[in-house]
């Protein structure tokens, strides 16, 4: 062969090269803003696992030509303070969407941030209400609202358990909300609540338990995360305390069963329901389990919050926020956990919640509203 025949054939391939559909390809920065150490990290790996999985299906699928997205991972700890500091981080970097922050209490002021800077921010498991009550036109929640699941709750308690002894508890955080809503709804329900409080982060709770036991509470729900709840249903089983805890979606690990151990049988969650069982997802199911990874808690949730985003680049043509948003609201989208509809301040309208129960550690439904 001559050399100038091999010189011909290295320069076709490098414009070969230089011309490919993948040498154009755009990088697109998205990212996820969770607790991935620490106290809460369980659910800081559901969702990015569910975030992680479904960028690897949207860049084999083609859905968003010439463009390739890439996964951040951002350490908030759930600590506000942190959280803010990541926003004011992520929005100079040029990131196009947030997947976060997991807890309402990094969403509420990161959400501030990334509305000013005209970045998409999807919650998987912010619940709180006053996040999308302030009315910020790029922010959305892929999942329900504590004023749901507080209803399904309490209209629970009140249809198996009227007459018990009551006790509501809150950590005295964000999750107080969903406490107020709980002991609001029974009380117009006629029932009598204890209303009692702690600190998030406190690690024993006998002082507690003593009380509880004392009073002859038989029904306590508690407003919190998995790892103080744990705490309290262990400890409240070693003491002998016959005590039935409902709590609210963060009990929805196996975080949960690591530190309640057995006691955890017969703890009821509210949290949205199963979407695994439903034929539409089967795919992302299905993909997670070929990666070694459950579907479990907020993982669909965090997969179906990439989803929504891409299909509504595609709709819209672009990455720009604005356009975006519109998109975002314009119909029906359909994801991993189903049909998505978000409504003008952003929640999902479709999402619901469930009664489970913790049983032979795992979860089951047992009551659907």
């Amino acid at each position: 062969m001559s050399i100038l025949r091999v010189h011909r054939l290295a320069i076709a391939a490098l414009l070969s090269l230089i011309l490919s559909p993948s040498a154009w390809a755009k990088d697109v920065y998205i990212a996820l803003a969770g607790p991935m150490t620490g106290s809460t990290a369980a659910l800081g790996a559901q969702i990015r696992h569910g975030a992680s999985a479904a960028l690897d299906s949207i860049n084999a699928s083609g859905l968003l030509p010439d463009t390739k997205l890439i996964l951040r991972i951002a350490e908030d700890a759930c600590d506000p303070k942190r959280a803010v500091a990541i926003a004011n981080r992520l929005t100079t970097d040029g990131i196009k969407l947030v997947v976060g922050h997991f807890r309402s209490s990094s969403s509420i002021p990161a959400s501030d941030i990334h509305t000013e800077a005209e970045v998409i921010q999807i919650s998987p498991g912010s619940t709180n209400p006053r996040l999308t009550e302030r009315g910020l036109t790029t922010l959305f929640l892929i999942c329900g609202r504590d004023d749901q699941q507080g209803k399904v709750a309490a209209d629970y308690i009140v249809r198996h358990h009227q007459g018990a002894k009551l006790a509501v508890l809150d950590d005295k955080g964000t999750a107080e909300g969903i406490a107020d809503i709980v002991e609001s709804r029974l009380r117009a329900a006629g029932e009598h609540t204890v209303r009692q409080s702690d600190v998030a982060g406190e690690k024993e709770y006998t002082a507690r338990v003593s009380r509880l036991k004392r009073e002859g509470l038989q029904i306590v729900h508690i407003g919190g995360y998995y790892n103080e709840i744990g705490l309290i249903v262990r400890q409240a089983a070693e003491a002998g305390a016959r005590l039935t805890v409902i709590a609210n979606d963060p009990l929805m690990t196996s975080g949960f069963l690591a530190i309640a151990g057995e006691a955890t049988d017969g703890t009821l969650i509210t949290f949205m329901p199963d979407r695994t069982k439903n034929a539409a997802v089967a795919a992302a199911v299905a993909r997670l389990k070929d990666s070694s990874l459950s579907a479990a808690g907020y993982t669909l949730y965090a997969y179906a919050a990439v989803q929504a985003w891409a299909d509504s680049v595609k709709r819209a043509g672009s990455f720009d926020a604005t356009p975006l948003a519109a998109a975002l609201r314009s119909g029906l989208i359909e994801t991993a956990t189903g049909t998505v509809q978000f409504d003008s301040k952003g929640d999902n309208a479709a999402p619901g919640f469930i009664v489970y129960r913790w049983r032979d550690n795992t979860v089951e439904a047992v009551e659907q509203n």
